[in-house]
Order: structure tokens, then sequence, then C-alpha cells
């Protein structure tokens, strides 16, 4: 018979991204931001007829949102250029066509859309224009292109995140930290905190007017997990609403048509759905056919639609007329492969230094693959999680023989707000020591050994790279690092503006914090460097500059120290563009392949 080489590389690199998605009011058309051609744009679906993808605006770029207009007229959809992040707001014509630009300025200014009115006349909006640290927040008005500046930023970066259906309440996010995020709502001349006390750190979000004097949202207001909250504006009273134990939620969506909200929650490295209806007050866990749900839509109808993945299935779009029974509209596969010959990770936990315990997931490569090495992967963020959800390079890996190690270390997301709190200025200490008591976890379970693990980790995954490489090089064969931050001192002064307001709670202040910074700094530990590298980076990443890996990469060859670097000039902290991320994890793999041995 025919026998069929391994899979190659590419096969897995060959599904596509489906990034975002909206659907019309009518339930008629779907549309989803893709790299089905190679390069990020916007396709469509029409609902109920074949379900078949075709290009709606062709532009090349990623975008931050889709926006249907009410009355189908057109379509708004924010785009940056190149992974820059500086967003611009644009139009296209209802049946799609190319992106024609509306709310745009300067390519270093950033436009980022909030609000929709009910009649679709009137966008509002944040920009960095004249205040990019704190960003100010405008209405345009589209029959008269009359612009008003409605909320000029101060303190901390200031989002529009709710606008009641009159246009006379409006919710605000004042973020000083990705765990401190406060809500005020203004009508008039008057400002209201969402919670009773502004002052105690908590997070507020997803704020939905369900009329034009009640406020819903999400908070974890003096609690581990976040829970919905009420705010009554007439009343001026903060009331729970639901909670969940161990539970946190992190999507709130309104079906206004059905009095009731659509919850979205964390646990560990799954999510759970939800339905709450206000009349009854019932409370029910729906079934979904994926493990981590990316967003969440209700249309008039009463529909849900789901993006989400799971750790053997990429992603795609569901429809549910009850969030019981779905169907899977968008087909998303890895070439030539099915769901048996990928693998499912055992979710494991250890102790850590302090005796914390810290969960984990362990991906074993399948004997007939097994190469008998191990990846070990902190993740980015770090305020993130690793969870179950499909990664194209994991499943690519695990064919080609390499068992991974992801653990949740602290400051992850998933195991209750004070977990998360762990890491703000403490990134080198308690997040490594956790990631030290993994790798040995990994030994003393004769998992791999020091001769065959390979240290592989992006962005804030590829700053523990870096630092769990200078600081304990005797553990590992090799380390890819990808566009890992290599300095605290240049990193907080290169992020965009209005990062720096959150930098000094989330990392710390150089001058007051000048040691520490100078022990966790990842170039502090260039002698001890020594095994070879990889270093991956976007040329216009803004969250990581290019210089952070630019001057780790200059010091270690002056060194002379084995280094490969290579640079993705149309690329920002990420990849938009296929074929540039097929070629980084082939070059990943053929550096892994080469140290082997």
């Amino acid at each position: 018979m025919i026998q069929f080489p391994k899979p190659t590389v590419e096969q897995f690199f060959r599904t596509y991204v489906i990034s975002d998605f909206a659907v019309s009011s009518d339930d008629k058309r779907l549309i989803f931001s893709s790299n089905l051609n190679g390069k990020m744009n916007l396709w469509a679906i029409n609902l109920g007829e074949n379900n078949f993808p075709y290009l709606f605006a062709h532009h090349d770029e990623q975008t931050s949102f889709i926006q249907f207009d009410p009355e189908n007229r057109y379509v708004l959809a924010g785009y940056d250029n190149d992974g820059d992040e500086n967003d611009q707001i644009y139009v296209i014509p209802s049946d799609g066509g190319l992106p024609q630009p509306l709310i745009t300025g300067e390519a270093e200014e950033k436009y980022y859309f909030s609000h929709l009115s009910k009649d679709g006349k009137r966008i509002y909006y944040m920009t960095s224009k004249g205040n990019p640290s704190f960003l100010n927040t405008h209405v345009r008005g589209l029959e008269d292109n009359s612009d008003t500046l409605l909320n000029q930023g101060e303190i901390s970066p200031t989002e529009l995140a709710a606008v009641s259906d009159n246009e006379k309440a409006f919710v605000y996010l004042r973020s000083f930290a990705n765990t401190y995020v406060i809500g005020f709502v203004k009508v008039g001349a008057e400002t209201l905190n969402l919670t009773p006390k502004p002052d105690v750190v908590h997070v507020t979000f997803d704020p939905i007017f369900t009329d034009d004097n009640t406020i819903y949202f999400i908070t974890d207001y003096e609690s581990e997990y976040s829970y919905v909250a009420k705010f009554d504006l007439a009343a001026k009273v903060f009331t729970t609403v639901v909670t969940i134990e161990n539970e946190s939620v992190q999507t709130l969506k309104w079906d206004k048509y059905h009095n009731a909200f659509y919850l979205v929650t964390e646990k560990g490295v799954t999510d759970v759905l939800y339905r709450y209806s206000l009349e009854t007050g019932d409370f029910e866990a729906l079934s979904v056919p994926i493990d981590t749900i990316d967003k969440l839509a209700i249309t008039k109808s009463g529909n849900l639609y789901v993006l989400g993945r799971s750790t053997t299935v990429p992603t795609n779009i569901y429809q549910s007329p009850d969030g019981k029974g779905w169907k899977q509209l968008t087909d998303n596969r890895v070439l030539g492969l099915t769901r048996d010959d990928m693998v499912e990770p055992d979710v494991v936990s250890y102790p850590s230094y302090d005796g914390m315990e810290i969960e984990a997931l362990l991906f074993r490569a399948k004997q007939e693959n097994d190469n008998g090495y191990t990846i070990f992967w902190p993740h980015g963020g770090p305020q993130a999680a690793e969870r179950k959800q499909f990664r194209s390079m994991f499943q690519c890996f695990l064919n080609r023989g390499y068992t991974i190690f992801a653990p949740n270390f602290r400051g992850s997301t998933g195991y209750g707000s004070s977990f998360v709190k762990l890491v703000e200025q403490d990134w080198g200490e308690g997040p490594r020591l956790d990631n030290v008591a993994g790798i040995e976890w990994l030994f003393e379970n004769n998992i791999t050994d020091k001769d065959k693990l390979f240290l592989v980790g992006g962005s804030y995954g590829g700053y523990m790279a870096l630092l769990l490489h200078g600081r304990h090089p005797e553990y590992f064969k090799a380390v890819i690092d990808i566009f890992g931050p290599s300095d605290l001192f240049t990193f907080v002064n290169s992020v965009p503006p209005h990062w720096k307001p959150i930098m000094d709670r989330w990392i710390g202040d150089p001058e007051r914090d000048k040691e520490r910074f100078i022990k966790d700094s990842p170039i502090t530990y260039l002698d001890s460097m020594t095994k070879p590298m990889l270093v991956i980076q976007g040329a216009k990443d803004p969250r990581v500059v290019k210089a952070e890996s630019d001057q780790i990469v200059a010091k270690l060859k002056e060194k002379g120290r084995d280094v490969e670097y290579f640079v993705m000039e149309d690329e920002g902290h990420g990849f938009s563009k296929k074929e540039n991320e097929i070629k980084v994890y082939t070059l990943m793999l053929e550096f892994m392949e080469k140290h082997q041995g």
C-alpha cells in the first residue's frame, strides 16, 4: 500500500486564525477576522444559506473590532499597521469592499472604538491624540461630521465602556493595573463610583445598561473570584447579583429580548457558560462544544454565537438557539489530521518552594513519536494562563516527539485574585522559583532530565526564559526567546504611553526598586547564559520593542555565545501573517533538532 510521510510543519500551521466576529441584527450575515488567504482580512458567511466563507473586506491587517450598523448600512472595523497596535477606525460598505478611513490620524495615534448609537449615527471612541498616556473620549456625528470631547482622561488610562440608550449616562473604566480597574458613571456634572470603595484594589469590567438607570457589571470587589454586580443609578446602590464558588466571571452578555444574562467563567484551565434569567432567577450551566471561549454574542432572535477552541480543535465559531445544541459554522481544522492524531494534556499539580500548589498542563508525546526531549513553556502575560486551547506550535512539536510542560505559576489567572497579584512588583523571584520547582518536578518524576530539556517562551514567557537561562543554565539544553523583555530598566521606559501609568504597580519603579530591577533583569546574568539560543522578534512590536532583543543578542555575541537572531520586519507582538508563522516555527524546530544529542 502507499505509505505517507509524517505530517509536515506546514500542515499544523495551515490552520487559520479567527480572532473576532460579529453578527448582523437580523441573523443573516456573520463577519469574522481571519487569515484564510494568508493575511488577516474580514470574511463573511451568509447564515441560513450555504455557510461558505467569502472575502468581505480586503485590507491585509488585523482587526481590533467589528461592528454592524443597526440598520445594516455599513460595517465598522479597526485596523493597525503590521501589528504596531496604533488602531484606526474604518468603515466598509454593507455588502463589503475596501475599508475606507473614518476616524484616523497620524501613524503613531490610536483610535479605539467604544460604542455605536442605537440609530447608528454617532460613534463614541477613545484616542491618544492630545493625551497619549490617559486617553480622551469623543463622540463623532456621522451626518454632520461633528466631533465632541466627552471626557479627558486623567490620573491613569481611562476607557469609555458603556453608554445608556438615551446617551445621557456613561460608564468609564480607569486602569491602575491589570488587577486594579475602577468603574464610575458620569451623568451630566455628577460622577458616581460603581463600587462602594474605589480605593480598595479590585477590578470592574464589562458594564451593561439594562435600562437608563441600571448597570450590571463584573467585579472582584472584596472577593477572591469575580462575580456579577449591579448599580442602581437612581438609588445609588451597589448590589451583588451572581457569585459562583471558585470560578471567576470573565464575560457578561445581555439578552434584552429575553431578559437574561449569559456568563462565561474561568475555572482553572477551562471555561463554563451559564444562563441567568432576571425574570425567574433560574441559573443554569450550558453545554458548549469547546474548552475555552474567546467571544460570545447574542442576537435579537436569542441565537447564541461563540468563538472558541479546545486543545485538539482549532478556533471555530458555533451557533445555538438555546445554548444546548450547537451547530459549527466554520470548519477550521488541522490539514490531514484528526483529533486522535493530536494530544490532550494531563492536568497536574506540584508544590512550589513555599508549599503553594501550582497547576500545570503536561502534554506527553505519543509513544510512537516520542524523541525523549521535553519543552518547558512558561506562558506570557504574566497575568494570563496556559489553558486547554489549541496551539499549532504545541501539536506540531508534540508530533515531532517533544513532550511539553506548561505551568500556571503565581500571577496566572483562574486561581483567585490574590494569586494573580503575586506577580506584581515581583516578576523575577516568586514566579521564577515556581518554574524552577516545576522543572525539578519533571526531573523527580522521570519525565525528562537536564540533558533533554529545552526552554521556550514568548513575551513574559520570553522574559522568564531569559531569566531562567541566566540564573539556572544547568537545567537546559538550549533556549528560545520570542520577543521577551531583557532589561526591566529599558522595558518600563519603552512600553506604549498608555501603559506607563500602570507600570509602577505591575513591575515597580526603576529608581525606588533599583536593586530588585537589577536582580530581576535577565541582562544582569549574561556571564551564565552559556547555552545555545534562538531569539525571535517583531520589528514593529509596541509592547516589547525590538531594542529589548537587539541589546541582549549584541551583548551575548560580544561574549562569543551561540546566538541566532531572527527579526520579522512586518510583525508586531505576535504573528498576523501565515508565512511568517510557518517560517518561525520551522526555524524553532530546526534549532532544537540541531541541539539534540
